[in-house]
Order: C-alpha cells, then structure tokens, then sequence
C-alpha cells in the first residue's frame, strides 16, 4: 500500500480518490473546503494549494502528488500560478511523482487531430497560463529535480459533471425530461468527450508506470461525437423523447457573458465548438495498454446517476 496525495476534490480530483482507495492505497485528498467523498482509505484534509509549506508536509512520504486543482474560470491568470509553484515545489521536496491533470487549451487552433506533439502556441490567455504551468514543471523535470508528466483530456462527462461541463446539467436532466438542450457552439461539429472515470484511470495509470515521466499524454478517448449525436443517442439509451437541439445565437452568448462571467470566459475558447475539435489518444492507449469507455457504456452510467440524483432532489 502506497501513499497518494491528490489536490483537488472536484468531479476528477474525488474519482483518483475513490479509485486509488479502492486498489487499497492510502489516500490524502486536499481541498479549501475539506470536502471529498466519505469512504475507508480517504482522509480529507483543508488546505489552500497555493500554500507549498503545507503542501510539502501532507505530500511527506507520498509515491505520487495529483493536481486536479480547478480554480475559478475566471481567476485563472491570478490563481494557477501560485498555486502550480507550490504543487511543484512539495513534489520536489518530497521526491513523490508529480501528475498533472492538464487539457487541450494548450495546442493552436486545430487544423487536424490533436497530437501530444503539436507545438503549444495557444490562441488564448487561457491556453497560455496552462502552458506555462507545463513548461515550468518539464524544466524541473528535465534538470533532474522531479519526475512530471501531463494528463489532457477534452470536455469532461459522466456521473458527478455538473454545471462546468458542456454535458452536464444543462444537457442531461433536459433531455431526460423531454425540453430543448441549447449549445454555445455549432451542435454538429464533431467533437471529442472524455470521460471522467477514464481521466482518473488515466492518472492513476501514469502515476505507477515509470514510462509515463517527462511528456504529455492524452486521455484514452472515444470516437468524436457531435454534440448533437450525443443527445440523440443518450435519448435512445434513455426511452426519452427525441432530442430539441438548438445552436444558442453568438450574439446572445457575448451578451449573457456580461452578467455571466462563465459565459464571458468562454469567448476566447470559441473556437472549440464551432469547428472540429478532436483530440489523438493513440499513444496512451499504445503504451499502457488502455482504451477507451465505449460511449454506450459511458452514456447508460450517466443517465442512471442523474436519474438517482433527480430522484433524490424530488
């Protein structure tokens, strides 16, 4: 049994804990707030992760640090900063393996399939603070002071995605209930989804096999699914009516980002949902051996756990 760290109790930062303390680890989940899901082998604590000396003492004696930090959208360029200096720093100190949950943000415009090798020249701020945060730890990595690796994904789905995914609330509780689902983009553009129980496989994979040290990696990720198709089909997997899907006008999105700044923040990251935006998991699942959720399987999961939360909230 191994000792992990994971920072960050969100929709991924809580499934590594979960699937960590399952395989008998134990399991230090940090978060502001303490919170985190209550099971044997998880012990919660509160802490800011932008404090390194406190870091640095819970990560003492750790086989690997995760970063699944998800600061507030609009804070980016203010919060990751410090926060990513102290996650690398407790690494260093502590000799624990530094895994990054990291995302696509970090390529150009793509013109293709995005590949872990494409050169990092984001056309927005965001984009830029992400890869800064790479940039630091690789050098880290490469002057021999820490071993690092990256995990990215695309838009995130499944059981426990709730209002900052693309198909979470907003989507899934209005099929299931027969009502129109609007999207920021163009909803026929195909598009990579990953699934958060992949992303914590993904993680948790890295994080015990040496090979995984000093590069980026992708997400095991399905086939790209337009945001339409996947409506149609998780109606079809739930027996509900078939699906209202509507583009939401460019005007009114930059409107509502007035009074919305979720909604303003995404303007520069337009570009993803209005053109195809589909991501390379070859190498990842090529090494390590790994695939994949089939989207069926990810879907029914989905479904059953808002069906379960609906049920409760009635």
């Amino acid at each position: 049994m191994n000792r992990h760290v994971v920072v960050g109790a969100g929709q991924v930062g809580s499934e590594v804990a979960r699937l960590l303390a399952e395989r008998g680890h134990e399991v230090v989940l940090v978060s502001r707030s303490g919170s985190g899901p209550d099971l044997p082998g998880i012990r919660k604590e509160a802490a800011d992760a932008a404090d390194r000396e406190r870091l640095t003492r819970l990560a003492a004696g750790a086989e690997a640090i995760y970063n699944c930090v998800n600061p507030p959208y609009p804070r980016w360029a203010q919060d990751w900063p410090p926060m990513a200096g102290s996650l690398l720093a407790a690494a260093e100190a502590t000799g624990a393996g530094y895994v990054i949950l990291g995302n696509l943000y970090v390529y150009a415009v793509p013109g293709r399939l995005m590949k872990e090798s494409d050169p990092l020249t984001p056309p927005s701020a965001k984009g830029a603070v992400r890869v800064r945060m790479w940039q630091d730890a690789l050098a880290a990595h490469e002057a021999g002071r820490v071993r690092v690796t990256e995990i990215r994904g695309s838009d995130y789905f499944g059981p426990g995605c709730l209002d900052q995914s693309h198909l979470g609330e907003r989507f899934v509780p209005p099929l299931l209930a027969g009502r129109t689902v609007r999207h920021v983009g163009d909803p026929d553009q195909p598009h990579s989804w990953t699934y958060v129980p992949d992303v914590a496989r993904a993680l948790v994979t890295a994080a015990a096999d040496d090979r995984s040290w000093g590069r980026a990696w992708h997400v095991p990720t399905g086939p790209a699914m337009t945001y339409r198709a996947v409506a149609e089909r998780l109606c079809e997997l739930a027996g509900a009516p078939g699906p209202a899907v509507k583009a939401m006008p460019h005007w009114l999105v930059r409107t509502a980002g007035v009074f919305s700044p979720m909604l303003g923040e995404l303007e520069e990251l337009r570009y993803q949902f209005v053109r195809p935006f589909v991501l390379d998991s070859t190498d990842f699942q090529t090494v390590f051996g790994a695939a994949p959720t089939p989207m069926d399987e990810a879907l029914t999961a989905t479904i059953a756990w808002w069906r379960d939360r609906l049920a409760a909230a009635a």
